[in-house]
């Protein structure tokens, strides 16, 4: 198991802490914090190795344009990028209300 960390600039807080996905072959599962700093902070653990490029690449992508404060904890079991992306999606959605 890898665990990645980065950190992206951020401007918006979530309202609330959020929960999406599960842990499941060729899924992901996010878990968000508010956190009163601006900036993301992002852990992925991973039980894929060498796609450290890609994470960065798919994660400064997405935070680029969702510019959402918080603590992000994404649990890793084979996503893809693009569902990688629709869970953030799902999990930034799911913390404004």
């Amino acid at each position: 198991m890898r665990t990645l960390n980065y950190e992206f600039p951020a401007d918006r807080p979530p309202a609330r802490r959020a929960h999406t996905g599960v842990v499941g072959s060729g899924d992901l599962e996010v878990l968000v914090t508010p956190e009163p700093a601006p900036v993301a902070r992002v852990r992925v653990r991973t039980s894929v190795d060498g796609f450290d490029t890609v994470w960065r690449t798919v994660l400064e992508r997405f935070f680029a344009r969702h510019r959402v404060a918080g603590n992000f904890e994404l649990n890793d079991f084979g996503a893809t990028p693009g569902v990688v992306t629709l869970r953030l999606r799902q999990a930034i959605e799911e913390s404004r209300t």
